[in-house]
């Protein structure tokens, strides 16, 4: 039992209104259970300090004291310091180096990196471009974009023959991309450097859009067919972990 009723039931009210979009008292009123009284002077409340607005039709919906509330907020954290600390882990964990990397329009960077101990080092840097369809972070980057979006991207890449495992066409590589939005992850099997393996996951932010991703790199001594499963599960958890502290509510 909530010690302040009210604002418990003003907060179901906000989270019903965000997942109708736009919705009646009426609907309200009956989907939490609100006494009529109390959930008409909530909404009045609410209404005069800009939290939620009504259309023509007298329906309810959230406005802009919200945006600002939650532009102030995203201002208020870096997604590299959210992340830092899971990289960390993901290093102790795998013994591997770990990246965070972003789609800045249509070119992915790495923005983080966590150098791991191990005596074997994968040579890379914060800033490094990284390819769209050569390494796990960009395909991973570029899978979760909207449609119409990669469809651009990809009809815009010169590909480049860097091993023989590299991706050389566009529908090559629109179907790696369905597979790894199917698996939720993405894998570089030599397909940029020989010797070199990658796995990536995608981070999701509030809006559940992607973010950015997360990566582990290491040679093909150190990712071998037989621990692969056994990382990639630690990648998954580390970019869901990341994901919730953005306020994605995709994993609650």
């Amino acid at each position: 039992m909530s010690k302040v009723p009210a604002l418990q039931r003003t907060i179901k009210i906000l989270n019903f209104i965000s997942s109708k979009g736009r919705c009646s008292a009426a609907e309200i009123i009956s989907s939490l259970q609100i006494p009529k009284s109390s959930a008409y002077l909530l909404l009045e409340e609410l209404k005069s300090y800009q939290f939620i607005k009504q259309d023509q039709n007298g329906d309810y919906f959230l406005w802009i004291k919200l945006v600002e509330l939650g532009e102030l907020a995203s201002n208020c954290f870096d997604i590299r310091e959210i992340a830092k600390k899971h990289l960390a882990r993901l290093t102790n964990n795998t013994g591997l180096l770990t990246h965070l990397g972003i789609l800045d329009n249509k070119t992915a960077y790495y923005i983080l990196k966590c150098e791991s101990h191990s005596t074997i080092s994968v040579r890379s840097y914060v800033g490094k471009q990284v390819s769209l369809y050569r390494s796990g972070v960009g395909k991973c980057l570029l899978a979760f974009q909207p449609s119409e979006k990669i469809t651009e991207i990809v009809n815009q890449i010169t590909f480049e023959q860097k091993t023989a495992n590299t991706i050389m066409t566009s529908s090559s590589l629109h179907t790696e991309l369905a597979k790894i939005r199917q698996q939720g992850c993405s894998f570089d099997n030599e397909e940029d450097y020989i010797n070199i393996r990658c796995i990536a996951a995608p981070i999701f932010n509030a809006q559940n859009n992607i973010a950015a991703a997360i990566s582990a790199v290491g040679t093909t001594f150190q990712i071998t067919d037989h621990v692969l499963p056994q990382i990639t599960i630690k990648i998954k958890e580390c970019a869901k972990d990341i994901s919730k502290e953005l306020g994605c509510l995709m994993y609650e």
